[in-house]
């Protein structure tokens, strides 16, 4: 998948509570993240892969703000990344849809499958997980809060696989209504 050849994109590693990520981005927007791997050579290499002629640039401004909501996101604040400006050049329009749809769950909430194909008015949530699997920037479209029916995980295709997912919505506290958790009773 050629990306941006119009647009000559950065990216940067940083620091998080659940390991080494990564940014990239290009003069419109967010283009992609990674999320941990085993090593940074590891992920320089698959972000370089990704994204070819991409170059590791110190973030701007914009950017610095970015990377500051998603290290709180990963502390456990509640962060909405749902402005966060995002280049999807090269995104089919279906998994443009899906992922506006994800951008609107907020932190510690999640959809299932189906739901998520119910507000795009299809009865195909499979689509809907295939569309997730593709997701090029994981966390920014929060793709670990749409989970499977019955309370079951679902799939999660970045490093890590579900326990990557398993952790995110952890560290959310997420759930699937508005009652409150053991934590809300006790504090």
């Amino acid at each position: 998948m050629s990306q941006h050849p119009n647009h000559a994109a950065s990216y940067t590693l940083f620091e998080t509570a659940i390991g080494l990520c990564g940014l990239a981005w290009n003069e419109r927007g967010i283009i992609g993240f990674q999320l941990p791997e085993d090593d940074a050579f590891r992920m320089q290499g698959r972000i370089a892969r990704r994204f070819p002629g991409i170059v590791e640039t110190p973030p701007p401004p914009d950017i610095q703000v970015v990377i500051a909501d998603v290290v709180a996101l990963m502390q456990g604040e509640a962060r909405d990344l749902s402005a966060v400006p995002l280049d999807m050049d090269g995104v089919p329009d279906f998994d443009r849809r899906v992922y506006e749809i994800g951008r609107s769950i907020p932190p510690g909430r999640v959809l299932t499958y189906g739901e998520v194909a119910s507000r795009l008015g299809i009865d195909n949530a499979r689509a809907i997980g295939q569309a997730l699997g593709r997701n090029p920037i994981a966390v920014i479209v929060p793709c670990h809060r749409v989970v499977a029916a019955g309370g079951k995980l679902g799939g999660f295709s970045a490093n890590g696989g579900s326990t990557t997912k398993r952790r995110l919505l952890a560290i959310e506290d997420a759930r699937r209504d508005e009652s409150p958790t053991l934590f809300d009773l006790i504090s």
